[in-house]
This record gives structure tokens, C-alpha cells and sequence, in this order.
């Protein structure tokens, strides 16, 4: 068993030295977890969220690990046991489809096959060194020299396994340091934080530049600052990750492209420099995972500044037909959004900067798609690179045949964050319990918020101020003379037009969770 746990820390430590060396090349760990995640079914996916959260990903590397080590276990107990050929031909299978994961990612090229193969190679090197050969123990063999589970190896024999395997363990080590240390060259941190945002042309500080904004603003804080709730604005370290990329790609702005093809009267392809110099807006915009459930933390607003997506679609000429704007991302993440609502004049952009900050790595650097009123499923695009016109029947994203809805609309929800689930609050001085939170109808505004305590009537709660209808919104009730003993609290939001929110339960799948957030909690 040892054997075979040194053989697969040699290997996965020697791939990770031409990881350090080759850009764009992954340990393989990452592209065979990266197959993992397509081909298991929705519903495992929604149990990983639901369960690990933003950790799900840290989760599937380990289990792919831990499945590692167990197939190395096997390995050793071969060849330990005389079987050397299939020891090899286990590790080589287990190669094969860690180059066969890297081939099934975009852009396969030779130096991304490297860290399998060469890890293989590594592998099964090891193998070959420290395997002891079968022989027949000798008639004067005493047993005391005997190595239980190796037929006619001797003391000697062992002491020799130990030495070499303190070597392979203390090189491994070494070269896995090494390749570590080395890959970290490649990492966009520093570059990240040496970029100028420009000004943008159309600040958010002048929502008289879009009316529709300018109609839907509502003066007034938009954060009450209650204890609790969470902030108006998410910081960049806080705010929610959802995606499918197991390592965040390390994506330089002087390679970094942009194509805008398929049904388009010019193609176009921009650099970094060239959206740097084109006219940009800056607005709040709240994002929202469709995997979120009812009451969870996969929402987030921020304020977003990039080159609004219709002045890149108007310059390349969008034909008649073209009902479909597909967008894809440089690990190979795809969606479609409907023309209609990238067009229709919302604040659509392609986002290099976030809050005030160029993008982080793991929220798109240098470049992605934000568009308010769509779930990131269907629209939220990081790392994106390719731009496609086309048919709304001619093209699936990623999510749609895995069995979620090709149309996905943010719901209206409201969200209670405060008092949380089994808390128990003391009354403020003056007999007064706050119940706050956030909701949001994206793009379509916030209305009206609502209580109900106890399952009593319906009671309207006081709204936060915003700048227009893409944001959340922060409300609250304030209870006075609240009882002692436990109680329940039930919310529910309507959107600018009167719409509420749907009151029947119902699960993220295929379209966005929806019903009342509720919470039970007691008052001393």
C-alpha cells in the first residue's frame, strides 16, 4: 500500500513541476474533477451546493484525491504481491484518462498533456524502483528475516524499501514545492493590482443619464446599518462564487481576446486596450445564482463598470434572426441570453472593474458579462471570450441540457437576515425588536416589503432608498412591546408593477427557487 500512495505523490508532484513551467497546463487532478462536475446529474450538483456551498469545489478536489490514493493503494498491493504488470497498467489506465480529461477541455494543446503523462511516467517509475522482485525464499530462510506479504524478500530488502522511499517522499516533496513555487509566476495578482480603471464616461452618480433609472431611483439610505443584514454592497472578498472552474484562470489582459461573430454584419476583436478606450458606465447591479434557495446568501450587490454590451452588439451589426447571444468562457463555460433582453436598454455590460477595483481573478478577470435581471446561468459569463449571434433554437448553454430552464428570469424574493433561525434577542431600550433583510426583483424593482409575525395580517415595512431598479433593496419592521417566547417571522415582496412574489414553495430546479422565508427565533 505504500508503495502505491509514494507512487502517486511522485507522480501528482512531478506533474506539478510542468505545471510550474507551462502556462495554461493544470495538474490533473483539476481537468479530470472538471469532467467529474459535467457529467454528474443536476441534482447531485444542487446536493454539493446545498450541502459545501462556495466550498463545493475545494470538496471535489479532495474526494478526486482521496480516489487517487485508493487507486494508488491497489497499485502498490500488486506489485508488492509480484503483479508489476498490472501495477503498470492500473497507473497507465489512470494516465490515459487524466490526458483524456485534459483533451475534452478548450484549447488542448501538447503542453497541457504534459502534467498527465509525465506524471504517469513518474508513476510508474517509482514502481519499478521500489517494487521488490518475486523470488522463492530459500530452504534456510529463517522467518524472522521474512517480510511478511513479500515472498523472499529479506531484511536487507527492507531496509532498502525504507531508504528509497524516504528518497521518492523527500523529492516529491521537493518537486512539488518547486513546481508550486513556479506556477505562482503565471498568477495575475500583481498585475491585478498595478491596472487603472479609467473613469467611467456615464458615472453612476449621474442616473439623470438614463431615464429609466432616473425614474425607479428612490432617494434615502440604502443601508440602514442594522446589526445583522447584510450590506447594501458586498465587498469583492464577500461577495458569492458559483461557477463551474475548479482553479481560477489565470487570464493575462495582453492575451486576453474578445470575438464577436456568427450572425453579424461585422465581426469584431477587441483587446484589453481596446475596451480600456471605449465610452464606459458604472451601476450597482445585484447578481443572483439560480441555485440560491429561499433566505440563502448566493445574491449579492456590487457596484459594475464595463462597455454596455448593445454599443458592442449596434457595432457589429446584429441580422435579423439573431434571437440568441451566446458567450463563452476561456475554461470552456458556456450560456445563452435572449437578444431581446441584452438589446432592450438595460445596463447589459461586458464588467472590467468591481466596486471601484479591477475585477478579481475569481469574479472574471479581465473581463465578464453582467446582465441585470438574468440568472448567472443564463447570462453572468466570467473570463469570457467569444461573443455568438445566434438562433435561440440553435444553441443550448451549458446548464439547459442538464435540466434547468433556457429562460432564466430572476424571481422576486425577499430575504430575512435578521433575527436569524433558533436566535434569541433582547428588546433596544425602547421595547423595540428589528425585523430587516434585503429583497430584490432585478430589473424590475422593489415595491413593497411585508411581515407577517405569528402568522398574523400583513404588515408593510419601511424600504431603504435606491438608485434604480437592478439593485436589492434593504427594508425592515420595527416591533414594538414584542412579547417574551419564541416566535415566527414570514416575509414576502412585491415588485414596482404590484406583482408579489410566488408564495408556493418550490426548489432551485429548473427555474429559481421561490415561497415565504421564514424564521423562528425568541425574545427575552
Amino acid at each position: 500500500m505504500a508503495l502505491g500512495l509514494l507512487s502517486t505523490l511522485a507522480g501528482l508532484a512531478v506533474a506539478e513541476l510542468v505545471v510550474g513551467t507551462v502556462r495554461g497546463a493544470s495538474s490533473p487532478v483539476l481537468p479530470v474533477g472538471q469532467e467529474v462536475i459535467d457529467i454528474v446529474p443536476p441534482a447531485v450538483k444542487d446536493w454539493a451546493i446545498a450541502w459545501f456551498g462556495t466550498a463545493d469545489k475545494a470538496v471535489l478536489i479532495l474526494g478526486t484525491v482521496f480516489s487517487l490514493a485508493v487507486i494508488g493503494s491497489v497499485v502498490g498491493i500488486l506489485a508488492v504481491r509480484g503483479s508489476r504488470a498490472y501495477a503498470y497498467a492500473v497507473t497507465a489506465v489512470v494516465g490515459l484518462i487524466g490526458v483524456w480529461a485534459v483533451t475534452m477541455r478548450p484549447d488542448p494543446t501538447f503542453g497541457k498533456v504534459l502534467p498527465p503523462l509525465i506524471g504517469t511516467l513518474a508513476s510508474i517509475a517509482v514502481i519499478w524502483w521500489l517494487a521488490p522482485e518475486p523470488a522463492v525464499p530459500p530452504v534456510t530462510a529463517s522467518p524472522a528475516t521474512e517480510q511478511p506479504g513479500v515472498a523472499g524478500s529479506t531484511g536487507a530488502d527492507r531496509r532498502g524499501f525504507v531508504r528509497g522511499a524516504a528518497t521518492v517522499g523527500l523529492l516529491s516533496l521537493v518537486v512539488g514545492g518547486v513546481g508550486r513555487s513556479l506556477r505562482g509566476r503565471f498568477a495575475v495578482d500583481d498585475e491585478i493590482a498595478s491596472l487603472t480603471i479609467p473613469e467611467p464616461d456615464d458615472p453612476v452618480s449621474t442616473p439623470a443619464a438614463v431615464p429609466a433609472q432616473a425614474e425607479a431611483a428612490v432617494p434615502g439610505p440604502r443601508d440602514f446599518e442594522i446589526d445583522g443584514v447584510e450590506s447594501w454592497v458586498v465587498p469583492n472578498d464577500d461577495f458569492y462564487r458559483i461557477d463551474t472552474a475548479l482553479a481560477v484562470p489565470q487570464v493575462p489582459r495582453e492575451s486576453w481576446r474578445l470575438r464577436i461573430h456568427g450572425m453579424v454584419d461585422r465581426e469584431l476583436e477587441l483587446t484589453f486596450a481596446d475596451v480600456l478606450a471605449r465610452p464606459m458606465i458604472e451601476r450597482y447591479i445585484t447578481l443572483s445564482c439560480v441555485s440560491n434557495e429561499v433566505g440563502g446568501g448566493l445574491v449579492g450587490n456590487a457596484l459594475f463598470q464595463g462597455v454596455r454590451l448593445k454599443d458592442l452588439l449596434d457595432e457589429a451589426g446584429v441580422q435579423d434572426g439573431a434571437t440568441q447571444v451566446v458567450s463563452r468562457s476561456i475554461d470552456g463555460w458556456d450560456c445563452g441570453s435572449p437578444t431581446s433582453v441584452i438589446m432592450d436598454g438595460r445596463d447589459a455590460m461586458l464588467a472590467i472593474a468591481m466596486n471601484g477595483e479591477p475585477l478579481p481573478a475569481e469574479h472574471g478577470y479581465p473581463a465578464r458579462l453582467v446582465v441585470p435581471g438574468l440568472y448567472g446561468y443564463v447570462s453572468a459569463t466570467k473570463w469570457v471570450t467569444e461573443i455568438e449571434l445566434t438562433r435561440w433554437e440553435d444553441f443550448d448553454g451549458y446548464w439547459i441540457p442538464r435540466g434547468w430552464a433556457k429562460e432564466g428570469p430572476v424571481k422576486t424574493m425577499a430575504r430575512i437576515d435578521r433575527p436569524r433561525s433558533g436566535r434569541t434577542l433582547d428588546a433596544n431600550g425602547d421595547g423595540v425588536i428589528d425585523i430587516a433583510g434585503l429583497a430584490w426583483a432585478v430589473h424590475r424593482g422593489i415595491g413593497r416589503v411585508e411581515v407577517s409575525i405569528d402568522d398574523g395580517e400583513w404588515l408593510e415595512c419601511e424600504l431603504a432608498g435606491v438608485p434604480g431598479d437592478d439593485t436589492w433593496r434593504q427594508w425592515r419592521y420595527q416591533w414594538r412591546d414584542a412579547p417574551p417566547g419564541e416566535h415566527t417571522v414570514r416575509a414576502r415582496a412585491y415588485d414596482r408593477a404590484g406583482e408579489p412574489q410566488p408564495a408556493e414553495p418550490k426548489g432551485v430546479a429548473p427555474d429559481g427557487a421561490q415561497g415565504y422565508h421564514q424564521v423562528r427565533f425568541s425574545v427575552e
